[in-house]
């Protein structure tokens, strides 16, 4: 398939099929997708893969079963999840640099996003607000001095959502060709 199709045919997947997502392919596409712009070469990311009974981790973030504040639409829609990964980058002091780390790894979840997809997996890149609370960092093991950049929700396409239209870069663009 042509970079070109692909970008436009990706969609974020939030229904996965119940079936188990390879680690070892995971891990290769994970290798690939690195392959990004990364100014100074910092390469501060790292990446917290859960699958398998691990996901209750993250599924019983809202309480366990059983519990007075356990949550079951929450825990069901993670238990549902079949692999998460969690791209983590070291926050540099330098708030330039780190922004510059920042949009590495964004399009580090770019490139893993296109190669997903080309190997037939679905994903979808959350920011929920509670990944920056103490229990969802202790239950993945992120260190102070870390930045969690997005979870990824991975797993085979139940549903495909539709195409949604998007606005013509034509449209968007200024240009300036004068002194």
């Amino acid at each position: 398939m042509e970079l070109r199709q692909l970008i436009k045919e990706r969609r974020s997947i939030q229904i996965f099929e119940e079936r188990e997502v390879s680690l070892d392919l995971v891990k290769e596409l994970l290798n690939t997708a690195v392959w990004v712009p990364n100014h100074r070469m910092t390469q501060p990311w790292r990446f917290v893969i859960v699958h398998g009974e691990a996901r209750k981790r993250i599924a019983e973030l809202k309480g366990k079963p059983g519990d007075a504040s356990f949550n079951v639409n929450y825990y069901n829609k993670m238990m549902d999840v079949p692999m998460f990964i969690s791209v983590v980058i070291k926050e540099n002091p330098v708030i330039g640099i780190r922004e510059e780390d920042y949009s590495s790894a964004s399009c580090i979840i770019q490139n893993f996003s296109l190669l997903a997809w080309e190997q037939g997996l679905g994903m979808i890149w959350k920011s929920y607000g509670h990944m920056h609370e103490a229990a969802y960092r202790n239950a993945l093991g992120i260190q102070p001095g870390e930045r969690v950049v997005g979870s990824l929700h991975v797993g085979y396409a139940s549903q495909v959502p539709n195409s949604q239209p998007r606005i013509p870069a034509t449209d968007l663009i200024t240009v300036i060709d004068q002194a």
